[in-house]
């Protein structure tokens, strides 16, 4: 039986409705699975523990899960006991993090190592994201480590390291050997530099190598430092298995403790000095850090601490960042010239043209000096102070790369991989300054912008002493490469290996044998 037209334009109607239902709910079906897929988990976890062993193996946290994004792609998670910690290695999936989730993703997990060595929170650095962390930020951002701020301080820097270039020379009148070379073990002579320059600019302190108490005072604070970096970036079972905390298996609790009990002591004492030379009138203008955190840190409770953990905490988060990151990127920073000889005497005739012989180098030179620029940029990439950013906790679900991350996973991210991705550099794994003179990279800032290089972190919890250490790596490597010739005994190649902890400490000493020039 023929239809008549407005039945054939019904169930034309109800055919084109059906349709549409059809596709709506498989496009639900498809949105839906979409955002519960889960991340690619990694195999390989053991019972109850999960993947413990990848944070505390044989082979650096950096490299094995270097292997396991080999495997199962720049984007997957692995099992700390019951936390479950997100892995990126890829530059376009941090960007998506911390453009559209940023908020979401500046907060710290709760573990052992940051629990006690950050004074349960009030070390900025590993303090909940909050009013608490964001005062802080600003004091640091606008009144510490401000433009104007670095600028006052330059004269700080020029003295120390200008103390530092005529002990070399003292050492090498009164030691070299048959050849006019004097052998000297550079990271202990970076990390001297670098701790007087903190200690200056946060305490008014330095280390003057005569036999003295004091001297002594800044040696065991020099160790300390040491020793709390290489703890902060170590897991422990508890942070597994919270109910195994009493046991502190290994005893790298207690170890812990007695740290920040030593790093508490010794910047106490210090903000007591402060606080009597202020009371006596000897100290009306700020003169350093501690005195200005002294005029700005109010005595009432912040979040639960009182002024002096505050001033405390944020004097050691300072001295400790500023001193031992830039050594560790100093050392590498030489290393890697001494195993690529090219690139030292490029660097060296770029400073004899822009610079000459007749004077010394300073700060308003190092615009001119590109090649050098590229060599700290080369070595950032390759040798950033971290391989793994300090942990980070989302506070909320996320949908990343297209993946479902539920609130209270962790997240690291893999910058040793990121950093070597063959998509983005040529020969990644080579050490070719060069490459930041292309116009491919030229542009390319440290300073958490541009995500394909990001040795300083990204986001809101990014390092506040970026200036800072920019400024010390250019001037030191500048000053140290017009003023000396460097080589290794007999020509060896340097040692590449690191050890583990939250900075890429080198392993070994850098003993380099130093004549002027």
């Amino acid at each position: 039986m023929d239809l008549s037209p407005f039945q054939n334009f019904y169930t034309l109607i109800l055919a084109t409705f059906a349709i549409i239902l059809i596709l709506y709910f498989i496009s639900l079906f498809f949105k839906s699975n979409k955002i519960t897929t889960a991340p690619p988990e990694a195999s390989g976890a053991w019972p109850i523990i999960g993947h413990f062993k990848v944070f505390n193996g044989p082979d650096l946290p950096h490299v094995t899960l270097s292997s396991l994004a080999d495997r199962y792609g720049s984007i997957f998670t692995v099992r700390l006991g019951i936390h479950r910690v997100l892995i990126v290695s890829n530059w376009e999936i941090v960007k998506d993090i911390f453009t559209t989730h940023d908020v979401f993703v500046s907060d710290r997990p709760d573990y052992i190592a940051a629990k006690i060595l950050g004074h349960n929170g009030a070390f900025f650095s590993f303090t909940p994201y909050g009013p608490y962390w964001r005062g802080i930020r600003k004091i640091i951002s606008q009144e510490l480590l401000s433009n104007s701020r670095l600028e006052k301080l330059t004269h700080v820097q020029v003295f120390e390291l200008e103390n530092s270039i005529k002990s070399m020379h003292e050492l090498w009148r009164t030691k070299k050997d048959g050849q006019g070379k004097v052998l000297v073990e550079m990271k202990k002579w970076f990390g001297e530099l670098n701790m007087n320059i903190m200690l200056k600019v946060v305490a008014s302190k330095r280390y003057t190598g005569s036999d003295t108490e004091d001297d002594q005072e800044m040696l065991n604070y020099r160790e300390v430092i040491s020793e709390w970096f290489q703890y902060l970036g170590q897991f422990v079972a508890a942070d597994a298995l919270p109910f195994l905390d009493w046991l502190d298996l290994g005893g790298y609790k207690k170890t812990m403790k007695r740290v920040a009990r030593e790093l508490d002591s010794l910047v106490g004492k210090w903000l007591e000095e402060h606080r009597r030379k202020r009371s006596s009138g000897d100290a009306i203008e700020v003169n350093d850090i501690i005195d200005g955190l002294i005029q700005v840190v109010e005595d009432d409770d912040v979040a639960g601490y009182n002024a002096d953990t505050i001033i405390k905490a944020t004097s050691a988060t300072l001295i400790a960042g500023g001193s031992d990151t830039t050594t560790v990127m100093l050392t590498w920073t030489l290393t890697l010239l001494l195993n690529n000889r090219y690139a030292l005497r490029k660097a060296q005739e770029e400073l004899d043209t822009k610079v000459g012989k007749d004077r010394q180098v300073n700060e308003s030179d190092i615009k001119n000096l590109v090649y050098l620029q590229a060599i700290i940029k080369e070595t950032l990439r390759l040798y950033p102070a971290t391989f793994l950013n300090a942990p980070r906790v989302f506070t909320k679900d996320c949908i990343i790369a297209g993946y479902h991350v539920p609130k209270g996973t962790w997240l690291i991210i893999n910058t040793w991989k990121l950093h070597r991705d063959p998509k983005i550099w040529s020969d990644p794994c080579e050490f070719k300054p060069e490459r930041f003179l292309s116009p491919n990279h030229m542009g390319l800032d440290v300073k958490g912008t541009n995500f394909e290089l990001i040795p300083f972190g990204v986001g809101r919890r990014r390092c506040p002493g970026i200036g800072l250490a920019d400024q010390t790596l250019h001037i030191v490597l500048a000053t140290l490469l017009q003023k000396f010739d460097l080589s290794t005994p007999n020509a060896a190649p340097v040692d590449m290996s690191a050890i583990a902890g939250l900075t890429n400490a080198k392993a070994t000493p850098l003993e380099v044998l130093i004549s002027p020039r």
